[in-house]
């Protein structure tokens, strides 16, 4: 098999340490690993891995994942197409762009409508994917268009109705979830709206250091574990007592990281990764910490908060394996 995708597709890598390209700094070797820049690269990659019969992956900057001890046995492809630019008010952008990127491009121009994202790791289409959102906005809110490859290695355009995008979800999450296919994003288009340029950058900065005082970013970490808890999920009885951490993204949700710490949980160690003091909906890695010990934090939490407020969490992250 080796030496077939090795002649199949030239510039494959075999062997690779994942732990490097993710933002955990956890996880085992990718059998077959391969840098693809362009999009007839992407459609290339899926064709052997169609040939071969083994399995894909396709990895951004490597935040909101969790890849196994094991590694992963099949092809990891790595979105490096990072183009953006701006057409009058709209932002096109390759899958591979971070959205970092786009925020400060946008705010150059004097652009409105991403300043959310100001520190938001993560690349285009892993926002897509997860509709990703903080501070009361979503990636849903400006996209337009997306480009995705379908089963058929064919290029298919995505009206944001297309999309179907939910709370951190989409078209695009549920179906290589549920369906166990993939539809592969190669690049959204966002409209944009004139705003005063001094303005956009004061927002931006001011998320940007929210993040930094707020989250334990000095530790490698996969952001946000769990999803916020939709309101309407949070048992009547509990309701009344934690009116005062009820927040809107973009719903009344109640703060994971209230009930984690509520349950006690704050500084929990498993090996060396440890449920976050500074913000506890967070993992971090404290040093060689294992895909093993997080996933044993995380079954640890969402039995605690169950027991305790009756809540059911739903990881945000995604388990790579």
């Amino acid at each position: 098999m080796k030496k077939r995708i090795i002649e199949l597709l030239p510039g494959v890598r075999t062997d690779i340490p994942l732990a490097p390209y993710t933002s955990f700094r956890i996880g085992g070797k990718a059998s077959y690993f391969f840098i693809a820049t362009t999009t007839e690269a992407v459609q290339k990659a899926v064709l052997v891995t169609k040939k071969l019969r083994i399995p894909f992956f396709i990895l951004g900057a490597g935040t909101n994942i969790l890849v196994a001890d094991q590694g992963y046995p099949g092809l990891v492809i790595l979105m490096n197409m990072r183009r953006c630019e701006i057409r009058k008010n709209r932002l096109y952008a390759k899958a591979g762009a971070l959205m970092s990127a786009l925020v400060r491009k946008a705010g150059l121009e004097g652009l409105s409508g991403l300043e959310w994202a100001g520190g938001l790791p993560g690349t285009v289409g892993g926002a897509v994917r997860g509709n990703a959102g903080a501070f009361g906005g979503e990636t849903k809110d400006t996209v337009v268009e997306v480009e995705a490859l379908d089963e058929n290695g064919r290029i298919q355009k995505y009206s944001n109705k297309d999309c179907h995008f939910g709370y951190r979800s989409s078209l695009f999450k549920r179906i290589s979830v549920n369906k166990k296919k993939n539809l592969i994003i190669l690049s959204a288009t966002f409209v944009l709206k004139r705003g005063n340029t001094k303005r956009i950058h004061e927002i931006a900065r001011s998320h940007i250091r929210y993040r930094k005082e707020r989250h334990p970013l000095e530790y490698p970490n996969a952001g946000s574990i769990f999803q916020n808890c939709d309101l309407k999920n949070i048992p009547l009885a509990l309701k009344s007592k934690i009116q005062h951490v009820i927040k809107t993204d973009p719903f009344p949700v109640v703060p994971t990281a209230y009930l984690i710490a509520e349950a006690k949980l704050k500084g929990v160690r498993a090996g060396k990764a440890e449920i976050s003091s500074k913000h506890p909906n967070y993992i971090v890695n404290k040093g060689k910490a294992r895909a093993k010990n997080v996933l044993t934090l995380i079954k640890k939490v969402k039995q605690k908060v169950k027991n305790k407020f009756s809540v059911e969490l739903h990881e945000e992250i995604q388990y790579v394996h």
